[in-house]
């Protein structure tokens, strides 16, 4: 990349961190400006990083400005990424990416109409973990794939979160929350989805928050299912199941991922994370580990003993790459809004209790290979 991009971030919650402290990992990305519906929050996180501290408004209109990351809570998604389009700026936004296929569509074509750049996290398949696990695919190791499976279950997010009630309404729950990183690794993986099936259900009608804040010792309502049972068919003919909870204390399932192809077996890392370890197996042979932190981001990076890979800001990265180079973002809208439909159409059949055929569908991301690597961490 040859051009540095003046970014300005909506939305100073939690999540703006990791993005403000990762910026400078890619040299053509340089975050600018912070903007907050509450402004004593955008001006926090600005004095932290030493950026300026705008009003929506404000950072909507500076010319300087010709990117803009979408943090805001998953009801305005929507909202603020079509204001972002309509200003002119390349728009990416964290997931999910709307809350209806409808207005997904409506982004992808506002976009498209305006001839700009439209992003959305997760971004996570495409460090070491998830590409490692691609190549190895791509190169025929397992097969066919044939089956798979997908677990992510824990006991939701007010033991932690100082603020979780967001997270137990619509545009919330692990498909909706969650939901993202699976169904975006299945497709850099395996393609796109062509029909689902689901149960769903709500654990507890209201969670009591547990975390340290504010709302420690209350109770938050909930609004949307919380353990999702569901069996995804791929354009490929393979058939993944995915059972998503927020209502399981404990569990077995140590394996997130799991692909079972016509010569072997994989077991892939966390989509939550960059890196990790991808274990395949010849047929019923032991399992061969592929240790993925010396391929592109995949070394830890982050945390207490800095363990975990986490290279957020990948995504946009990639997407201003890709309008230099006139290609699509491997983390683009059609990706989004495919997946979103995924998730949108198990919710739907969980309530209809029909087999739902999904309204998009998208090409696998194209692989991101140790030269496009080099080119976002590098500037020409």
């Amino acid at each position: 990349m040859s051009t540095i991009h003046k970014i300005g971030l909506i939305g100073a919650g939690n999540i703006s961190q990791a993005y403000l402290k990762l910026a400078p990992l890619f040299p053509s990305t340089k975050i600018v400006a912070v903007a907050d519906i509450a402004p004593e929050a955008a001006k926090k996180r600005a004095d932290e990083f030493g950026v300026r501290a705008l009003t929506v408004d404000e950072l909507l209109k500076d010319e300087e400005i010709d990117t803009v990351i979408n943090l805001t809570i998953p009801s305005a998604h929507y909202e603020i990424s079509h204001a972002i389009l309509s200003a002119g700026k390349h728009a990416y936004s964290e997931k999910p990416f709307a809350l209806s296929v409808e207005d997904g569509k409506k982004l992808v074509a506002e976009g498209d109409a305006r001839g700009l750049k439209l992003g959305s996290a997760p971004d996570t398949f495409l460090g070491g973990g998830g590409q490692t696990a691609r190549k190895l695919l791509d190169d025929g190791t397992i097969g066919r794939i044939v089956s798979g499976t997908m677990h992510v279950m824990s006991h939701g997010m007010e033991h932690w979160h100082p603020n979780p009630g967001f997270f137990f309404q619509p545009g919330g729950g692990p498909i909706l929350d969650l939901g993202p990183y699976y169904i975006a690794a299945m497709v850099n993986l395996i393609g796109p989805v062509s029909h689902v099936a689901a149960f769903a259900s709500k654990g507890f009608e209201e969670r009591l928050v547990t975390a340290e804040g504010p709302l420690k010792g209350k109770t938050v309502p909930v609004g949307t299912p919380t353990t999702i049972n569901a069996v995804l068919e791929f354009k490929t003919g393979a058939q993944v199941t995915l059972a998503a909870s927020w209502d399981v204390w404990k569990h077995g399932h140590v394996n997130p991922i799991e692909l079972y192809g016509t010569e072997g077996s994989m077991l892939v890392p966390d989509p939550n994370f960059f890196g990790g370890t991808v274990q395949y197996s010849a047929r019923s042979g032991d399992y061969i580990p592929v240790d993925t932190s010396s391929a592109p981001f995949g070394k830890g990076n982050w945390g207490a003993d800095q363990g975990h890979a986490n290279y957020r800001m990948l995504g946009v990265a990639d997407m201003l790459d890709a309008a230099e180079q006139g290609r699509e973002p491997r983390c683009s809208g059609r990706v989004a809004l495919h997946a979103l439909d995924v998730m949108i159409s198990i919710l739907d059949a969980a309530v209809s209790r029909n087999v739902v055929t999904l309204s998009t569908t998208v090409e696998r991301p194209a692989p991101l290979t140790v030269a496009d690597a080099d080119r976002l961490l590098t500037t020409r």
